[in-house]
This record gives C-alpha cells, sequence and structure tokens, in this order.
C-alpha cells in the first residue's frame, strides 16, 4: 500500500438543509443526496511524488441514504496537474491507496463516471469560497447570516474520532451555499443549502 499525505483546504456541497444530516448518523434533508466536494492540496506527497499545488473536485448522488448504496461520482481533475499526480488522486479517490474515508466512500459507490480534466478555480477566504470546475460547475458559499440581524453566525461541528474532517476534534465550519449548479453529467441547481468547510484539512494513508 503506498504511503501518501495531503493538506489543504477541503469543502462540500450537498442539496440538505445547513447542518448536513450524514454528520449525525440521519437520512439526507430531502432523501436523495448530492452535490460537489473537493480540496486544494497546499502540501502533500504520494509514495514520494509532490501532491503541492493539486486541486481536485468529486460530483456525486446518492437516490437515498448513503449508507444505502448506489452511489454514483464523477472526479474532476485541475488540468494543470501532471499525469503523475492524476493517476495517485485516482487511486487515492477510489479507495485503493488506504486512507479509511475513502475505502469506506468507495463501498457505496457503484458507478464512477470518466474523470475530466478541467480548469479548476479553487479560491477560499475565511468563510467564503468561489469553486469552478471547468465550464459545467459552480459552488459559492458564505457564513450562515442571522434571519433578524443580518450578522453572520459561526456555527462549527466536531467529530472527534471522524473519518472525513480533519484530525484532533475533527473540525468543519458549517457554511451555507448561495449557489450550487451542475451542468454536467451529474446535475443539479439548489441555493441556500449546506456545506461544509475545513480551512486545514489532512487525508492520508495513516488515517
Amino acid at each position: 500500500m503506498p504511503e501518501w499525505r495531503m493538506s489543504g483546504a477541503y469543502f462540500k456541497s450537498c442539496n440538505c438543509e445547513p447542518g448536513c444530516p450524514c454528520d449525525f448518523m440521519s437520512p439526507p434533508t430531502y432523501h436523495e443526496c448530492e452535490g460537489v466536494l473537493g480540496m486544494k492540496v497546499d502540501e502533500g506527497e504520494f509514495d514520494g511524488a509532490s501532491l503541492a499545488g493539486v486541486k481536485w473536485a468529486v460530483a456525486y448522488h446518492w437516490p437515498g441514504p448513503l449508507h444505502e448504496g448506489n452511489g454514483t461520482v464523477k472526479p474532476y481533475f485541475d488540468e494543470a496537474m501532471s499525469q503523475e499526480q492524476i493517476d495517485a488522486l485516482g487511486q487515492i479517490l477510489t479507495g485503493q491507496a488506504g486512507g479509511a474515508w475513502f475505502e469506506v466512500v468507495s463501498t457505496i459507490v457503484s458507478e464512477v463516471k470518466e474523470p475530466a480534466v478541467v480548469p479548476i478555480d479553487f479560491e477560499v477566504s475565511g468563510k467564503t469560497g468561489t469553486i469552478k470546475i471547468g465550464d459545467g460547475i459552480e459552488n459559492q458559499f458564505g457564513p450562515i447570516l442571522n434571519p433578524i440581524t443580518g450578522d453572520e453566525e459561526s456555527v462549527q461541528i466536531h467529530i472527534p474520532g471522524g473519518l472525513e474532517y480533519s484530525e484532533g476534534e475533527g473540525a468543519a465550519e458549517v457554511l451555507r451555499s448561495q449557489t450550487m449548479r451542475s451542468s454536467d453529467e451529474i446535475a443539479f441547481d439548489y441555493s441556500g443549502r449546506h456545506t461544509s468547510l475545513v480551512e486545514h484539512q489532512t487525508f492520508g494513508s495513516h488515517r
């Protein structure tokens, strides 16, 4: 099994209401689960090959609660990535390279669509972000606002020992997507839905 590690900003946007029920072992808000997630890697390596600067994303759809399986996913790799980096991320995302989160997700996916190599624009600053994946996917997210005062609210979830969010306390910021749309193979169009953001996420073969 290869040794690998990657650290950077990680987001997951889905069609659930903010406070994703999956984090609480509950069914998705609207039964189906779909959206987009991704990462901008600041530093990392895969068997000695650098992953620094890599940007990747995955569009996904489950027809019901994730634990029931039958998921469909489509990976996206930034056009600036080398073939070596694409091959490494292909192994990671499909669970072939270890890493408990990716191994578990691979068991509930039935179809992996042909990966796309496209420009990925990944801009995150504080609690706001704009993600553009080729010409087909756009996701903009920001803080949850108080409906009366308009003030920004700080909402976090902590899952110590959890598989998805980063090490230690397993903390992620709970945000709201102003826009989450895709006109690609896995298509959707939502606003006002859930986003999880981990500014300093670490995945690896060690966890």
